[in-house]
Order: C-alpha cells, then structure tokens, then sequence
C-alpha cells in the first residue's frame, strides 16, 4: 500500500478536516484577490484580460501537486508581466498578427520558461540562483515597479500612448500626452486609486478591490460613460481555456530566450524567498530543485492552456497565509472559483474600465519600490548599494532584460574583483598566545627576524599573483627577514597554480636566506601541497598546528 501511494504528496496523504476549512476560506479569499489582478496584469503584459483568468487556473493545479511550498500563490505578478510585454511586444511589432500573435508569443514564452526551469531542476542546478544576488533583485524589483506605474499612465490618463522599452521614453511619452488626458477616465482611475491606498495604509482585511470594481462597473454601466469616451475591458470571453499548442520558431526561440532566462531567475528567487520566509514560521523544509520543477510544470502548462508565464507572489501568498491556508490544496480551490468565473462571470466585466486595473496595478507595485532596502545595503556593504544602484539605473534607462544582465555581471565583477584581492594579514603578538593584524592592532609586539603572515581566502590561479606580489613587497619593506611563518587557517582549498607559486617563491627566497613555515595547514590542502613534494622540501616546517608552536620551532635558531 505504502508503494502504491509513493506517487502522493506528503500532504495529501496526511490531509484532514481542519486543513480542508482552513484551505476553503483561503482560495476563497485569494480568489476574490486574483482574478482582478490577474486581468490587470494580463493588460500589463499586452495581453486582453482573460488571458490572465487562464495563467490563474491549471498552472496553479499543477504546482500544487508538484511544488514544495504548501501556502506558495502562484499566478501572474506584476514584474513577470512587464517582462512579457517588454520581449513579445517587440517580436509582434516585427509582424506577429496582432492581439492573437501576442498571445502565441507568450504562451511560447511560458513554455520555454517552463522547459527551462524543469531541465535545471532536474540537472539539480537550484545553485545558480544563488549567482543573482538580493542587491541585484532589489535593485531590479524597485526599477521594474517604477516602469510598471510609468507604463499604466496611459489608461490612467486616458490617452494613447506608444509606450517604449525604458522609463525615459515612458515618462516622456506622458508628459507630451498629459495636456489631452480624458477628465472622467482619470478622474474614475485616481479615485480607485485613493481607496485602495487608504485600504492599503488602513489594512482592511476585506479586500478592497471587489468593491471597488463593483462600484466602477456600475458607474460606466449606469451613465453610459464609454460613449463619452472611458475605454473599458469590453467582451471577456467565457469557457475553460483550450489546449493549443504554441507555434514554433526557430527564430522566435532565439528572440525570446534572454527574457526567458531574466523570468525563470527573477521568477524562482522571488517565489523560493517567499516560500522559505514561511516554510521557516511552519517548521517544513522547501527543496530549491522541488521548486524549479513545480514552477516549470506550472509555465508549462500555462504555456499549453493559452496563459503566460507565472510564479509565485509574494502579497498573494501572504495572504494566503494569513487566510488560514494549510497545504496546496488551496491553490486548487482558488484555481477552481476562477475557472467558475471563466463559465459564468465573465459579462459582468465587460465595462470595467481600464483606468480601475491600471489604478490596481499601481497600488499593487508601490510595495515593489523599495530604497530603505538600498540605504540598508550601503549601511552594512558599499559593494552591494552598488549593485542595487547600477541594476536599477541600467533598468530604468536601458530596459528590464538589460537592466538584470548589467546587475549580475556587475555582481559577479565584484566578486571576482575580491577573491582575486584577498586579505592578506601581517600579524603581531598581543599576549603569549594570541596573534592580531597590526592594521587593527598596530601596537602589536613584532620580531625584525620573522615575519607572521595570514591568508584570508583560498588560493587559485586568479589570486595567486596577487599574494605573491604582496608577499615579496612586505619583504622588501622588511629586509631583516629570515623567517616567513604562514598561518593556512584561512585557507580552505589550493589549486596547482596557487601551490607552483609558493613553491617558487619559497626557492627564490631561500637562496636569499629567507626561510618558510607553515600552520594551521587544512588536511585538503596538505594532501595537494604533499602531492606537489612540499614534504620533502619543507619536512616538518608545513605541519605546524599553531602559530605558537612554529614560532616555538624557531627557538633552537635563537628566535622567539
């Protein structure tokens, strides 16, 4: 029996009446939530708003059965969306066939999102998310928002805009529209906009946003305002989203692959930190590689049921959360009202305006713009303020998919820059068995005749020049030297370039009568330093365990 059920979720098979209560009430809540926003950003994405009804049903059935996180929501998000709108716009300006070809084109980009993130959990590369660091994505996030707002002016205003790739264009694009804004179309958007800021800043627990839909609706409905020129949602067509394949393009493929990639990073670290932010208060354990396979059956099948590409939210799974959800069957029930909504809701959004998702929108990315986070980021780490300022400059004035490219391999500069410099510390004695660097404690007691040395990192072919240099300057500064000791502690691993370095260095001294020392030598290292015959040119001098015993070995010489 237990083989049989192998195949089951561990939630499922332990699944009782108090998780279905608090499971109903919490689909049912983020349900309420979801299906406005999911046709918001459906329209931030380029797309007619039932396209983000269809990403919010079967793609968050199938990371329920498949994810690891039990209260992750998983639906379009704001971010997501922009990145759809920014690659599969350009594709179908280049002659896609219009509202259809855009869809096609992110229903592709959900499937190569989805391929893409199966192929890695599978290949266990949950690793390389750790590559995109928080700098990076807060930078991006904060960028990403700013462009979202700019980009819903247009419905917000009124007017038509020709949009553009950057938040220069953008924003120079509404200043030149502004004077030609439509009064009851901006009038009804900041008005949305005020309640759902006052709920947002009041925290009320009903969600604000289906009254405020309700209220819209009634009032274009009531005095026949599209006539008088408020553009709405229109026909939103009804049934279940259909099975259709995308149509493949070599060419396509290639266009759309560095948006798919900025998606599948930006995606998996915003939904793995919000999902470990819960799992951490319920006591579970969420598996990196689980995630990104949940996460690419759930793209996949956005891609094969007409949706776009998805991942979890994070005010969406908060509340959930704080909705009483127990396991991922919530997610099925909130898939399960909105597909009701698909058959039977569906008419009564027809005049909905687009200034009320625009305002939804808004209100909704205002949480995304984070600078605290940047002023936090220059109060513990420079580098890392940097890395937020440089991947939110670029965002902002060269486009989304740039904007994240110039974060990592700003990032990883930087990361490179500091291995290949380490710490190198020369050390003095501040009591009978205790050794500082004399940068901190320059008062430290120092014998002219030996010179106390500290690696603070591993050595390799990239920084091993760098420890030579600086080795042989302190020499020369300090010419009295016989006894080089080293203190190894530091250092965790060695490749052959690192170990081909010392020992030259060690022969080109020792002719000048400076002899070398080792302590606190890792047992990794030692094996590759003995393999490399350091045993026979140093004997005893490479086994120290402490900087006292090696100075201790230097007695006999008439030394400290």
């Amino acid at each position: 029996m237990k083989n049989r059920l192998s195949w089951v979720p561990t939630w499922l098979r332990a699944y009782g009446r108090q998780d279905f209560r608090g499971d109903v009430l919490a689909g049912l809540v983020v349900a309420v939530m979801l299906v406005p926003q999911a046709m918001a950003y459906a329209m931030l994405a380029g797309l007619p708003p039932v396209y983000g009804l269809y990403a919010a049903t079967l793609p968050l059935v199938a990371y329920a059965f498949f994810g690891t996180s039990r209260q992750l929501a998983v639906g379009p998000v704001a971010i997501v969306s922009l990145l759809v709108a920014d690659a599969c716009s350009r594709l179908a300006e280049a002659g896609a066939g219009g509202a259809a070809g855009l869809a096609g084109l992110a229903a592709l980009l959900a499937l190569l999102v989805g391929v893409i993130q199966v192929v890695l959990g599978l290949c266990r590369a949950g690793f390389l998310v750790n590559f995109v660091s928080h700098a990076v994505v807060s930078g991006f996030t904060s960028a990403g928002a700013i462009m979202i707002g700019l980009s819903q002016l247009q419905h917000l205003l009124g007017v038509k805009m020709s949009g553009g790739h950057s938040a220069v264009t953008l924003l120079a694009e509404a200043v030149r529209h502004a004077g030609g804004a439509h009064g009851p179309t901006l009038a009804i958007g900041l008005t949305a906009a005020a309640v759902l800021l006052l709920a947002r800043w009041r925290r009320w627990r009903f969600p604000a946003t289906l009254p405020v839909i309700a209220a819209s609706i009634l009032l274009v409905w009531w005095f026949d305002l599209e006539e008088q020129g408020v553009r709405a949602v229109g026909a939103v067509p009804g049934g279940l989203p259909g099975w259709r394949l995308p149509t493949f393009s070599l060419g396509n493929l290639r266009s759309l692959l560095p948006s798919a990639l900025a998606i599948v990073f930006i995606g998996v670290m915003e939904s793995i930190a919000v999902a470990k932010w819960i799992a951490t208060r319920e006591k579970y354990r969420i598996d990196a590689n689980r995630e990104l396979v949940g996460l690419g059956l759930a793209n996949v099948v956005a891609g094969l049921f007409s949706g776009y590409p998805v991942t979890g939210g994070f005010s969406r799974t908060a509340v959930n959360y704080q909705a009483g959800a127990r396991t991922p069957l919530a997610a099925v029930f909130t898939a399960a009202l909105v597909l009701l909504t698909l058959l039977f809701l569906t008419p009564l959004f027809t005049h909905l305006p687009n200034a009320v998702l625009a305002a939804i929108i808004m209100v909704a990315v205002i949480g995304l713009i984070d600078f605290r986070e940047a002023r936090h980021l220059f109060t513990v780490k420079k580098a890392d303020g940097w890395i937020f300022v440089v991947t939110f400059l670029v965002t902002l004035s060269l486009g989304m998919d740039k904007g994240l490219v110039a974060g990592i391999v700003f990032s990883l500069a930087l990361f490179i820059r500091r291995s290949a410099r380490p710490h190198l510390a020369v050390l003095g004695r501040v009591g009978e068995h205790e050794f500082r660097d004399l940068r901190r404690y320059p008062n430290a007691a120092v014998d002219p005749a030996v010179m106390m040395l500290r690696v603070d990192a591993s050595l390799y072919f990239a920084n091993a020049g760098f420890v030579e240099d600086r080795i042989r300057a302190r020499l020369v500064q300090q010419p009295s030297t016989r006894w080089v000791v080293m203190d190894m502690s530091g250092v965790n691993d060695i490749d052959g370039v690192a170990v081909t370095m010392l020992t030259d260095l060690m022969r080109d001294t020792g002719a000048a009568g400076v002899q070398f020392l080792f302590c606190g030598m890792k047992a990794a290292v030692r094996d590759i330093v003995e393999r490399a015959g350091w045993k026979e040119l140093l004997g005893d001098r490479m086994y120290h365990v402490t900087l006292s015993q090696a100075l201790a070995s230097l007695a006999p010489a008439g030394l400290p």
